[in-house]
């Protein structure tokens, strides 16, 4: 049986793109909620990369999602 409880809070923000892109694919995959659907992805991107883990440097900004993220590291230099 699954444990559905979950005693830890994960908040992120996001810019209007991703939350846009994320709203399109939980739609199109009738995920029940946005929380389920991060989870999903969380779980497949972990799964794809087999649970690698980032670089201790990485910023939470080297992490985007949609392509305007990644202009905005190029314009800052990094």
């Amino acid at each position: 049986m699954v444990d559905l409880t979950r005693g830890e809070r994960l908040q992120i923000m996001l810019t209007g793109k991703e939350l846009e892109a994320l709203d399109n694919w939980r739609f199109q995959a009738r995920m029940p909620s946005r929380a389920a659907a991060v989870r999903e992805l969380l779980k497949r991107g972990l799964a794809a990369e087999g649970f690698m883990a980032a670089d201790g440097g990485a910023k939470s900004q080297d992490f985007g999602v949609t392509e305007d993220t990644s202009k905005l590291q190029q314009a800052s230099g990094d």
